[in-house]
C-alpha cells in the first residue's frame, strides 16, 4: 500500500488491509475514509474489520462507499465535510484509489477549476481528464 497524496491533507490509496494501519498512523494520518462498498470485498476487508484495525491504530474511520450510482452531490459534498472536519492527513481508500480522486475532484471543481484538479489527479498517477467536460460544468456552477 503507498498512498498517492493529492492534497497536503489528502491521499488516495487502493484496498488497504489491516496490517497497514500502523504505517498510515507512523506517516501522519488522522482518519482513515473507505469509499469502497463491502460487496466489493471479502469479510476481512470489509468495512467493519477495517474499522477496528484502524480505530485500534487510535485513528478515526468514516466510510462512505461509492459507486457510479451513488456519486452524487451529496455524497460529494459528505466527502468534502468529512476531509474538513478530520483535523489533519485523510487517506480515502477504494478498489484503485480512482473513485476517491473523482470524488475529490468533483468537490474541488467549482473551487480550483477543471484544469487544476485534472492535472493534480495525473500528478498522483489517476487519469480524470475524461471527466473534463463534467468538472467544467462544475466548476462554473
Amino acid at each position: 500500500m503507498s498512498p498517492n497524496q493529492i492534497s497536503d491533507t489528502y491521499s488516495v490509496s487502493p484496498q488497504i488491509s489491516p496490517e497497514d494501519v500502523a504505517a498510515l498512523r507512523e506517516a501522519g494520518f488522522v482518519m482513515v475514509l473507505c469509499n469502497r462498498p463491502d460487496e466489493e470485498n471479502p469479510p476481512a476487508l470489509q468495512a467493519d474489520a477495517m474499522r477496528q484495525a484502524v480505530e485500534a491504530e487510535g485513528l478515526r474511520f468514516e466510510v462512505l462507499p461509492l459507486t457510479h450510482q451513488t456519486m452524487n452531490a451529496e455524497n460529494i459534498l459528505r466527502q468534502q465535510e468529512l476531509i474538513e472536519s478530520a483535523g489533519g492527513p485523510v487517506l480515502a481508500y477504494c478498489a484503485s484509489g480512482t473513485r476517491s480522486t473523482v470524488v475529490w475532484a468533483l468537490g474541488q471543481a467549482p473551487v480550483q477549476g477543471a484544469d487544476k484538479v485534472i492535472e493534480t489527479a495525473r500528478s498522483a498517477g489517476y487519469d480524470i481528464s475524461g471527466l473534463r467536460p463534467t468538472l467544467q460544468a462544475m466548476a462554473q456552477s
